[in-house]
Formats: C-alpha cells, structure tokens, sequence
C-alpha cells in the first residue's frame, strides 16, 4: 500500500480499499511467516452485503457492507493448496479487531462475516481438504485402514492458527496500520467450535487476545464413545426403556431436585446437590404417559456430510403413543448412564451427563413393522467408533454384539493414544497463552444431554493442577489466580450450546462484550450476565456464579455464589482405568 494512503485509509471508503492490489500489497512476502507461502495471483476482492446477524455487538446495522476477499496459500513442500476468506468492514468501522467464529460438529466454520457487529475483520479456512463443502469425517480416511493426517491435523487445530496469523497480517496490510499497532484477536465458538478455541488456547495463544470456549467437545475419543455407552448400558442389562419412561425419569428427577438450590423454578442449579441427596429408586412405580410423535435423538452435527447423508446429525423415528408406569428396570438403566463408564474392575473410565439431563442418547428406535422397541446406537458414537478406531468407512455400528464395557474402555484408549495430539485437545500447560495476556472465557450448560458439563470442570481442574500445583480446587487463592485469565461458568439447566425445554433456565447472551471490556479496558468480570428466556421468570438477569463456587438461593429473588467442599468433590473424578493422566 503506498504511504499515502496508509496515513489516510480510515478517511477511505470501502471501495477505495476492496481491491485486489490492495490485498496483493498487503500479503506477506513467502519466507515471512515460515512454511506458508501466499499465492498473490489467487486473490479475489469484491464489496458485498450480509444481512445483520445475531451479534450481541457495539456495533449494529440493518445491513453492512464488507470486502469479501478470498485467498490461497501452501506449505513448502507440501505441494497442497489452502483457500482463505476474509471479510474486512469500511475503514470508519474497523476497530483495530480480528474475529475467528468455531464451527460444530466435524466442520470449521465457513463464514468470515461473524466479527462486523464487531468492527472487527474475520476469517474462515477450509483447512486444505476442502472444508467449505467437505465434513472432516468424511475425508478423515484415504480408504480402509489409511488415516488422512495432513486432514486430522488441519481439522484438530492447525488450519484455524494459520488463517488467524495470516489474516492478521493481511489486515493490517488492508488498513493501512503499522507493524506495531495492536489488533485484537478474538475466538467464539461451542461445541466443536468451543473445542476449536480450546486448540488454539493450547496451540496457538500467543495469537489470541480473547477466547470465549463454549461446551468443548474435547477429549475427543472418550467423548464420542460416550455416545455408545448408553446403548451399552441397554444391552448389558437388557432392558430398552420407551423414551416416555425416560422422559418421565428425566422430569420427575427435575422436580425432585428443583428446591435443593433454594428456589423452586424448574431449574436444577446444583446438580451436585441432586447427586448426592436424590434417590432415582423413589420414581419407580410413577405413572407416565405420551401420545404417538417424532422422536429426535441429539446428533449435534457430528455425522458424516455425504451423498448418502443428510447434513444433521439427529436422528428422527416414529413413536407410539406409551403409557405405564416407571419401572426398576428403567430406573437402573438411568443410574448406570448417569454414573459413568467403567470397567470391568470397577474402574472409572469416564464421566457421563450430569442427573436431571435429557437421556436422548438412550432412546430406542421403534420397529413399526414388528410393534418392538430395538436398540438404537446414535452415529455420533458408533460412526466415530467405524472410522477413527476401525478405520472402516461405514457410517455405523450395525450392532453391539459381543460388546461389553471393557470394550467401550478399548476403543477410548486407542482414540485417546492414536489422536493425542491432534483431536483431544485436552493440552493443561497455557503457559504461553496467560504470558500472552490472553482471556480465557469458558462455560458449559449444566444439563448438557450431548456433551457433559463435567468434560469441562475436569478440564479446569487439570489447567489448575499443571499451573497451580501447591493450590487445591477449592482453594480461594486458585479461583482468584485463575479468574485473572482464565474463567470458568456452569450454566444452570441450560443445554448443549443453548436453553433448555425441560429447565427454564438462565443462558448468557453477552459474552463478545464482556470478553472486549475485559481485554481492551482491564474490566474483569467476577460473574457472568445470564438472561432467562423461557418459563415464569422470562427476562429475568442472573449473573452466574463463577467455578468453583456454586449458585445457592437465598430467596426466590437472590442468590449467592457459595464454596462448597463437597459440592467439588462430587465433581471431581478420577480415571484410573487408564494408565496415563487423561486431562
């Protein structure tokens, strides 16, 4: 960019600046950021217009205008190619920000626009293996028994750390802006996506200013095994509840747990309390009743995206009308989900969904032809299970025969081992991120049915044992170290990256604002704003108790955020049917 026009780009208009010798001007020179060579005769630049998102940004519009901007860079030696695009604002609406959006499932997100409420520049990869139009579990694997690497890789966390280092690059380049002005850079996603900021925390701080984790999908491999434990359970103990027995097991467990935290709301916001002073048995003998509907079991994205697929990962069969009485059986397929995975020694091997969540993954499909209820075993497990332990490419398990726990326990150490540094995600050391000045904001919906609330308290716990070793959990010392950088929010009966039908709870709206304040101007926060939108007490603000306090009502307009030993400790496990630590 000539010098002029550098000391006069914010005077600009977009269309001053959306060219492409703009953009060729301001990519760096091959040799520049090492392994990555711009390609400058692939750059595209046009002005377009997006509709005003959902933002909860500084910066509002009915509509806005960007320079949509598409560029392609290789590894030396690799020989591949790697598509970019960058949305970049007007300059009078550019504020000094780069945004990173997460995307769910097995895809990165492919939409640059999510930083213009913002004033912020953002981008979107597609990783190499076409990630715009292609699932990463539909390229995971060259054929039966090859793994793609170069995919895995690029997928688990490198594609997203280079598009950033590069996008910030091309954006100060873009506007005009020294080397040395500060641009901040902010990641949002949950999910996958929350997993995604959770890899770049781990592989990438010194790049990001803000990171806001919701819901991680990490530890990748006892995760999406996870989604066949609950049909494990069934078989072992040879029961398949109706899902309306589930239902009622799910709601009367709500009701009966509701008036622990203080206040009677139908919302559970100490699960830790339902643990341990709820007896699931006192539902037995409770009569339950549903009509003939659609049953949807939750898939959340992670499914493969193919010909002979649709892109969702839900599942959706035909139910019956049901109607009976909970039995002891039912009962005990819900306390044995609940309790976790173990082994055959009486090992735990992982965590499971916290009491009171939805059990959707244990719904059985109904066989309208023979009038019976079959074992359904969701593809969000039982694919991951084909795939990245079999290395087979079929889209399921077709059943669990000669399957028991230990086997569950077997394909999560070898996903473990086999994508330990690439899909797990699960690195405790952020050094590099905190020396960075960089903000942590992490939070995960109590009642999560998909991926489990307490996947996300474990993962706190181990950054506080590998960062502060001579501090404990419930320390006040370790929260107050913690909280300067890196913050941690339970959200009460929400669900998977959203509110939850069956728990009207509080869901926080808010978190690129508060993430901005926080790294910009030095405001931390101390509570998380949280808004409830559903049920009596719609439009009502809770701020959220940061972990490892815990929310107990004062009266049914108050709340305080308490320590409780035991409260932590009936989160705090232990997975000692592996041999090595699982963070």
């Amino acid at each position: 960019m000539p010098s002029w026009l550098k000391y006069t780009a914010r005077a600009l208009s977009l269309s001053d600046v959306c060219t492409v010798s703009n953009v060729q001007s301001a990519l760096p020179s091959n040799g520049t950021l090492l392994g990555l060579n711009l390609i400058p005769s692939s750059v595209m630049a046009t002005v377009a217009n997006v509709s005003a998102g959902g933002g909860m940004g500084m910066i509002k519009r009915a509509a806005s205008q960007y320079c949509d901007v598409t560029v392609t860079y290789t590894h030396t030696g690799q020989g591949d190619e790697v598509n970019l695009k960058f949305a970049f604002s007007s300059p009078s609406d550019f504020r000094n920000r780069f945004y990173v959006g997460g995307g769910g499932g097995f895809s990165l997100s492919s939409s640059a626009t999510g930083g213009l409420d913002y004033g912020a520049a953002g981008g979107a990869t597609d990783a190499g293996y076409d990630a715009f139009a292609n699932s990463y579990d539909a390229v995971v694997l060259y054929g039966n028994g090859s793994i793609n690497w170069y995919a895995t890789h690029m997928f688990g966390y490198q594609a997203l750390g280079e598009m950033t280092k590069i996008g910030k690059y091309i954006t100060k380049g873009f506007y005009g802006l020294s080397n040395d002005t500060k641009v901040y850079t902010y990641f949002e996603g949950c999910s996958d996506g929350g997993r995604e900021g959770m890899s770049q925390v781990q592989r990438w701080g010194e790049e990001y200013d803000g990171v806001i984790a919701g819901a991680p999908a990490f530890r990748f491999s006892q995760q999406q095994v996870l989604h066949v434990y609950s049909a494990a359970v069934e078989r072992t103990l040879g029961y398949l509840p109706p899902p309306c027995e589930l239902k009622k097991i799910v709601n009367a467990t709500i009701e009966g747990c509701d008036k622990l935290d203080g206040r009677e709301d139908g919302v559970i916001s100490r699960t830790d309390l339902c643990k341990l002073n709820f007896e699931l048995s006192s539902i037995v003998g409770q009569s339950y009743d549903c009509a003939e509907q659609n049953s949807t079991s939750l898939g959340f994205g992670f499914q493969r995206r193919s010909k002979r697929q649709q892109t969702s990962g839900s599942q959706t069969s035909y139910v019956p009308a049901q109607s009976g009485k909970v039995t002891k059986e039912g009962v005990a397929v819900a306390q044995a989900i609940y309790d976790g995975l173990h082994n055959s020694a009486g090992e735990q091997a992982y965590l499971s969904w916290q009491i009171g969540s939805e059990l959707s993954d244990a719904n059985p499909t109904y066989n309208s032809d023979t009038g019976a209820w079959e074992l359904n075993i969701p593809s969000t497990g039982g694919g991951y299970v084909t795939r990245f332990i079999q290395l087979l490419d079929l889209d399921n398990l077709s059943n669990l025969d000669g399957v028991t726990y230990d086997t569950l326990v077997d394909w999560m150490e070898t996903g473990m081992y086999r994508y330990l540094d690439s899909l797990q995600t699960t690195l405790p050391d952020l050094t590099t991120f905190r020396a960075a000045g960089g903000k942590l904001l992490h939070y995960h919906g109590e009642s999560d049915p998909s991926i489990p609330a307490a996947s996300s308290v474990h993962y706190w716990q181990s950054v506080r044992s590998i960062m502060y070793p001579d501090l404990s959990d419930d320390d006040d010392e370790a929260q107050k170290q913690m909280a300067e950088w890196y913050q941690f929010y339970l959200v009460p009966g929400a669900g998977h990256c959203g509110s939850n039908s069956l728990q009207p709870g509080p869901y926080p709206q808010n978190n690129m604002d508060i993430m901005i304040d926080w790294v910009e101007n030095g405001v931390q926060p101390s509570r998380l704003n949280a808004t409830v939108s559903s049920g009596d007490n719609s439009g009502e603000t809770q701020m959220l108790c940061q972990w490892p306090t815990r929310p107990l009502w004062k009266s049914d307009s108050d709340f305080q955020c308490e320590t409780d030993k035991k409260s932590v400790e009936a989160w705090t496990l232990s997975f000692d049917a592996f041999k090595v630590p699982v963070y």
